[in-house]
């Protein structure tokens, strides 16, 4: 049987699994991230590519391509990062080094495009040809299938829906602008406010001020999340607010785009109904037509933190097949 790799490089750790095709993985491995150096990380996936590939000749199995999702921008040819915010890469050949290093077909993905088409393959949009995936964690990250396609873009740069800016002149983002709608509906906004809440010494926050020792900049979303779990009505008003931030921003994205269905993964998404109750009341309170018109539901991922591995290894194959009915007509 012929397996495709994926490969989910972030800033601090690579994953790697081989995926068949029925999109189930059947081994794994992992590595740190030498983030500094572009030498380091090629060496490393080439690495955790033979380490597989040695695995799957264990069982009379074979790696045919691998599939790489990359936390920056990819060029619409799937070969070059031009640019990631936590790797030390500019211009990135990254292709070409991995190709010349394990001599198999590579195919480099966004990796929110990657976890998107994971979803939309055989996860939670399996069943639709239009879907919208959020990936909400220290950011917002997006991926959009329409009509059964990645939507790249003309440089490959499309869905970066975290910058849209929501809030003009509002709260200072990584990208270097102001009010991108991920310093509102992110988990480093989870924080930023919980965090706040604590220093103001506010009694509201009293448990919160004690799950972290009195120590505001110690205060996880992790944290918050426990506590709302456990009652605590600031932390819940805390996750409240983030959905409403989240729910709004998916308003305005759905009637540019009019998906089927609207996907939400990433570490927020662990919150479950705490985050998305409040979402989905924004959302469709926002809704452009709303009461008029039909628009896509607001679903929890189901394949967490491997839809990145199984969507890149997956669009790999895709790709490759692809050519090869093409090459046949």
């Amino acid at each position: 049987m012929s397996l495709s790799v994926g490969v989910d490089i972030g800033g601090t750790k690579i994953a790697a699994s081989s995926v068949d095709g029925d999109g189930a993985i059947r081994y794994r491995a992992r590595r740190e991230t030498p983030a500094q150096d572009p030498e380091a990380i090629a060496e490393a996936v080439a690495d955790m590519v033979t380490e597989l590939s040695e695995r799957a000749g264990e069982q009379q199995e074979e790696i045919g391509a691998v599939g790489v999702a990359c936390a920056g921008f990819v060029d619409a040819a799937g070969s070059t990062v031009l640019f990631a915010p936590n790797l030390a890469w500019r211009d990135e050949p990254l292709q070409e080094r991995l190709e010349r290093r394990i001599g198999l077909p590579v195919l480099l993905e966004n990796d929110a495009n990657a976890a998107a088409w994971g979803e939309f393959r055989f996860g939670a949009a399996r069943d639709v040809d239009d879907m919208l995936l959020l990936t909400v964690g220290t950011g917002v990250g997006g991926g959009i299938i329409s009509r059964e396609q990645v939507v790249r873009g003309a440089h490959g740069a499309a869905a970066e829906v975290g910058h849209l800016r929501v809030v003009p002149e509002g709260h200072r983002c990584g990208c270097g602008n102001r009010g991108c709608w991920e310093q509102y509906a992110s988990g480093s906004a989870l924080e930023r406010e919980a965090r706040e809440l604590v220093r103001a010494g506010s009694p509201h926050a009293a448990d919160l001020a004690e799950r972290c020792g009195g120590d505001a900049e110690a205060l996880t979303g992790q944290q918050v999340t426990e506590a709302a779990r456990d009652g605590d009505r600031a932390a819940t008003e805390l996750l409240e607010d983030l959905g409403h931030w989240l729910g709004d921003g998916i308003a305005s994205l759905v009637a540019v785009l009019d998906p089927a269905l609207v996907v939400v993964g990433g570490g927020v998404s662990a919150a479950g109904d705490l985050v998305l109750g409040p979402a989905r009341a924004a959302y469709a309170r926002q809704v452009t037509g709303r009461g008029h018109r039909p628009f896509g539901a607001l679903v929890p991922a189901e394949l967490g933190n491997d839809a990145g591995m199984i969507g890149a290894a997956d669009l790999v194959t895709h790709r490759r097949g692809a050519r090869s009915d093409a090459a046949g007509r």
